[in-house]
């Protein structure tokens, strides 16, 4: 197994292992970098049907999963790897975000529980469950997208998946802020330049130019994130300068 393991406790087993067959967590998986251990439940329900849902105690629309599947699922990872925190894919969670994929990256072992249908009975999320996590006020037909997109965040941080160490350092949210805008060959395209200061071989310049970009697009784009970004001083007083600038072209 890798450096951080995922165990997945799904209905859809191949979902989760044909999407992160490719591209980075593709490769960071073939070079054992991260493991992915994708578990069916369906795999331990006692039902000669193999079904793991039943209709809801107190009536309603759907079905619920029942308990029993989801926590032999769970003992056959815990009992062979020991404890470790299982996140459990629900609206009600919080919202997933940058920090929590750091937090997540600090791990050895991370199971994620995949509910579909209903939900899962509240019985056996309580018994397991260590963290709710959100992708968004949204609904989707199962937790499968909301692992993937977890996985595919926290894997990014862990060292040797992107293969250059800085890949992603200056990447949005990475110090709070959304990315500075980036541009590659034709210099020159439908009569919109590079910047000529990213062609000027002045790294120093560069920096300051990428960041102040940063701050900009971020005042523009979300300036919810500035709350909780590291300013400097320095950078405060570059957004009121820009700022200021906005305004007074707004005013012409």
């Amino acid at each position: 197994m890798g450096l951080l393991n995922f165990h997945i406790l799904t209905l859809f087993p191949e979902m989760i292992n044909d999407t992160l067959s490719h591209s980075i967590t593709g490769r960071a998986i073939k070079e054992e970098i991260i493991g992915i251990n994708a578990v069916n439940i369906r795999d331990f329900t006692k039902n000669k049907h193999r079904h793991v849902d039943d209709y809801p105690y107190g009536g309603g629309a759907g079905m619920v999963m029942q308990p029993q599947p989801v926590y032999d699922a769970y003992k056959s990872i815990v009992d062979k790897e020991g404890d470790m925190r299982v996140v459990f894919m629900t609206p009600q969670g919080r919202r997933f975000d940058q920090s929590i994929a750091e937090e997540l990256s600090e791990e050895k072992n991370i199971m994620l529980l995949c509910g579909h249908y209903e939900g899962i009975d509240e019985r056996v999320v309580e018994e397991i469950v260590t963290d709710e996590i959100s992708i968004g006020d949204f609904i989707l037909t199962g937790g499968e997208l909301a692992a993937i997109t977890i996985i595919d965040a926290v894997s990014r941080l862990i060292p040797g998946v992107l293969g250059k160490e800085e890949s992603f350092e200056d990447e949005s949210f990475s110090d709070g802020l959304l990315e500075y805008p980036q541009y590659t060959r034709p210099v020159e395209f439908m009569g919109r330049t590079v910047p000529d200061v990213l062609m000027s071989g002045h790294h120093a310049n560069i920096d300051k130019w990428r960041h102040e970009k940063a701050l900009e697009r971020t005042l523009l784009k979300r300036p919810d994130l500035l709350e909780t970004a590291a300013l400097t001083d320095k950078d405060k007083k570059y957004l009121a300068e820009f700022s200021k600038r906005l305004s007074d072209k707004e005013q012409r």
